[in-house]
């Protein structure tokens, strides 16, 4: 902005604003200082001291420039005449003029923008008219530069073609040339039979061996491909042309002697550990039957394969000293230190055969191979000596078990070494398959074998068995024991833990069936077959114990019948009678808790094989379909002949208990054993011979003597109560479920069936009657413990029955007219009572049944 002279007024002359003003960084404010600062003198003369915003004649000056009139400035300039702002006028005029230059301004602006337009339009045609001549000069160019390419691709097409010609003609040149060479060297190898004295230096000299093994090799195959193009062509002659045979037959013979030559260097160089020397060798012996002789001889050559010293070392390290017979453990360590140093070898021998030979892959599977058949087999021919089935080896010597034990170990360490053999590397080798092979003649038969070794442990336990029960029997001869309680002890119990041995001998058995097959059928098989072995065994081993338990029921049974008192005895015999009756007795409950203990082993047997069938042989059956289910009916099927025994001995305890009244009935829930009502009526002979013994005549007929009568249970009803608990007290503690019950209900039944006949031999007086409700109400406490409601019931109408001989003849009437169902037992009951007779009880009697029929 130009500026004012200084003396004119500031309102007379115009302001002048020019466009360089606007230019640049513009600033608005920087423009409006400039305009009226010159119009401001006293303000700029006082800016210093306005800046800090303090007061200046009653007026606050803030610091961003705006005055804050204070009230008594305001006031006092009311009071003044003066305008307050005299420069407003000159700052209006001053505005004023400056809009009318700032629309001077834009008018010239857009003067000047409008002839740009017009100035940029006319450029724009001109370059767009050059743009346009030069495109067209361009696609000219491109028209040029692919005609060029197309020249230049034609030239080199045909440049290429005349390349390939004449590198097709230096080919035939060159095959005619070698091959000029290879006709002249063949006519010195078909020149006469065997002499190779007149031949090229080429094939004498060493230091071009490599050349002349090519060549020999190209010779040989050249003649034998013109003698067999020769063959067809004389079909129908007496002979063919000899053509190239002297030369095949020399090349053969000089190839042989090259190849002898060659291996020998590399056998020269292999002692000094020249693997430079070996490796060229190599190289060059691949040429002769891909190098075949070479890996098989350097194979050939290893010290582990020709020194004996290896092989007797081998055989110290696993089978031990001659003379001591190896143990399965002691083989296992044993074959791991060899199998350990055998992959050692062969790391260390990969090594080297990285570094000489071109094709180390087939060398490696060459020399694992070789180790397998010849080192590792050597080995399990000495350790694996295959037994004879019809004549196994005797039980003292291992038996067939130690041969299977021995089998296991070496074919799972011979695996480990497979597979450690796998990782150093054997080529193309099936070295699980060939591990495999090495013990196929053992896995044929191996199911057999393993039948067999746990049938011979199963023969071998029982002859322990047997002699232990031998050296018991003599023991307790020598010592005197009762002839009844050595009756029970005769004969060897039923083990559990023999059935334990028995399963872990099978446990054993399945885990080396597991180990042998690795298909789920051939495992599902063989498990199949050893589990059978199982139950045969568990089978034939808990029946022949129930039967031998049985026996002593039967022998126990045989001693009560020979010694049963008689009625005129003299008391002398009839003391030595009761003598042996009483040992009778203690040979019935010996015998009878030996069956009883026999029966729950005999569960607890058949439950440890169901825990091992779902713990361990389920599972290896299920992929086979119908093999788990047909090893369940064998189970089922093989532990019916122990449930018959048992059985059948149940049946002996049942007249043992009612007939020697001292026994227990121990029952496995494992068997069940349901009791037949059909049994025979023994107990109720023993029953009436107790019930006979200990009830006296006046038990329930005691005269009137004027005695305050007698409440407690009669001495044959404690004696039956007292034996009876002793009985159930292992009853509870070893049946279970329906075994349980059905012993229990029978037990109650027959009790019951007994006391009716026992007390029809008895007449009654009503203390007698209450003194039988006394031993009523004691056998009813008593069965209220089986549980056995029906039992329970019997009892209880007992109880009402026994009012007969307490009421009244005239209140007998009444007495059953709630139960109906015990009337005809309660007509037998009224003729046991004392005045039956006297009160002609059997008139009003009858009078009364027929009425109320």
């Amino acid at each position: 902005m130009k500026e004012r002279s200084k003396s004119s007024s500031a309102s007379n002359l115009p302001l002048i604003l020019d466009i360089d003003d606007f230019k640049g960084d513009f600033s608005f404010d920087a423009l409006f200082g400039n305009l009226v600062n010159e119009l401001l003198p006293s303000f700029q003369e006082e800016e210093a001291d306005t800046a800090d915003g303090h007061s200046i004649g009653g007026t606050d000056v803030l610091p961003n420039g705006h005055i804050r009139v204070s009230s008594d400035a305001t006031k006092f300039a009311q009071g003044l005449s003066a305008p307050l702002f005299p420069e407003v006028d000159a700052l209006l005029s001053l505005f004023k003029d400056s809009c009318r230059e700032l629309v001077d301004l834009r008018k010239q602006i857009d003067g000047k923008l409008y002839n740009l337009k017009k100035e940029v339009s006319t450029q724009d045609a001109k370059h767009r008219k050059t743009l346009t001549e030069l495109e067209k000069g361009v696609d000219g160019l491109f028209d040029s530069f692919a005609r060029l390419d197309s020249r230049i691709s034609s030239v080199g097409q045909t440049a290429a073609k005349i390349g390939d010609h004449l590198q097709s003609a230096d080919a035939q040149r060159e095959t005619a040339s070698q091959t000029i060479e290879l006709i002249k060297y063949l006519m010195e190898f078909n020149s006469s039979p065997g002499d190779l004295m007149e031949l090229s230096p080429l094939f004498s000299d060493d230091s071009r061996v490599a050349e002349a093994a090519s060549i020999a090799q190209k010779l040989r195959s050249f003649a034998e491909e013109d003698i067999a193009r020769a063959v067809p062509s004389v079909v129908g002659s007496v002979t063919a042309s000899r053509g190239l045979e002297v030369a095949v037959a020399n090349l053969q013979e000089y190839c042989n002697e090259l190849e002898n030559r060659l291996l020998a260097r590399f056998d020269a160089a292999s002692q000094r550990r020249e693997l430079s020397t070996m490796s060229e060798c190599a190289k060059i012996l691949s040429q002769f039957n891909r190098g075949t002789s070479a890996m098989q001889h350097y194979v050939a050559t290893r010290p582990m394969f020709i020194d004996v010293e290896v092989m007797n070392s081998d055989t110290r390290l696993v089978l031990g000293n001659q003379g001591s017979q190896a143990s399965p453990s002691n083989v296992a360590r044993g074959l791991s230190s060899l199998y350990k140093e055998i992959t050692d070898t062969i790391r260390k021998e990969a090594a080297t055969i990285m570094a000489v030979f071109p094709s180390p892959n087939d060398v490696m599977s060459i020399l694992v191979q070789r180790v397998l058949e010849q080192r590792v087999t050597t080995l399990l021919d000495k350790l694996l000596s295959k037994p004879s089935l019809v004549n196994p080896p005797p039980i003292e010597e291992g038996g067939l078990l130690l041969y299977l034990r021995m089998l296991a170990v070496a074919y799972e360490k011979t695996q480990e070494l497979a597979r450690d053999l796998r990782a150093v590397g054997c080529g193309d080798l099936d070295v699980e398959g060939l591990t495999e092979s090495l013990f196929s003649v053992h896995k044929d038969e191996y199911p057999e074998h393993e039948q067999a070794s746990l049938r011979q442990l199963y023969q071998a336990k029982l002859e322990e068995l047997r002699a232990e029960s031998q050296k018991v029997s003599e023991s307790s001869g020598t010592i005197g024991r009762s002839k009844g309680a050595s009756v029970a002890s005769s004969h060897q119990p039923i083990s559990v833990a023999v059935v334990t041995e028995f399963v872990r001998w099978n446990e054993e058995a399945i885990s080396r069936c597991t180990l042998f097959s690795s298909q789920p059928a051939t495992l599902a098989a063989n498990v199949k077959a050893v589990f059978t072995c199982l139950l045969d065994q568990v089978s034939q081993y808990i029946t022949d114990g129930l039967e031998r338990a049985r026996d002593n029921l039967t022998e126990a049974a045989a001693l009560r019948e020979r010694f049963v008192l008689g009625t005129n005895l003299s008391r002398r015999v009839a003391a030595a009678a009761a003598s042996a009756a009483e040992a009778a007795a203690a040979a019935g409950e010996s015998s009878f808790r030996s069956f009883m203990v026999a029966v729950q082993r005999c569960g607890s047997s058949v439950a440890i094989v169901q825990q091992y069938f779902a713990n361990s042989i389920s599972r290896l059956l299920l992929p086979v379909d119908g093999a788990h289910a047909a090893s369940c009916e064998e189970m089922a099927t093989a532990m019916s002949s122990a449930e018959g025994a048992a059985y059948k001995g149940l049946q002996q305890c049942i007249e043992t208990v009612m007939a020697e009244v001292s026994c227990s009935l121990p029952v496995s829930s494992n068997i069940l054993i349901l009791l037949d009502n059909s049994m025979g009526d023994n107990y109720r002979i023993w029953v009436e011979r107790l019930l006979s013994a200990e009830q006296k005549a006046t038990d329930y007929c005691s005269p009137d003597d004027g005695m305050a009568p007698d409440h407690r249970p009669t001495n044959a009803c404690t004696r039956v109560v007292a034996y009876l608990s002793r009985v159930l007290e292992a009853a509870f503690t070893a049946l279970e479920g329906l075994n349980k019950q059905a012993f229990l209900t029978e037990l109650g039944n027959r009790l019951h069936k007994g006391l009716l006949i026992h007390w029809q031999k008895f007449t009654f007086n009503p203390s007698g009657g209450l003194r039988l409700k006394r031993d009523i109400t004691e056998y009813g406490e008593f069965v209220r413990s089986f549980n056995a409601p029906s039992v329970d019931e019997k009892f209880e109408l007992l109880g009402i029955l026994a009012n007969v001989f307490i009421v009244a003849p005239e209140s007998l009437s009444t007495l059953f007219e709630g139960t109906p169902s015990i009337r005809k037992d309660a007509q037998r009951f009224i003729q046991l009572r004392e005045d039956y007779k006297s009160a002609k009880l059997a008139s009003r009697l009858s009078s009364l049944w027929s009425s109320s029929s």
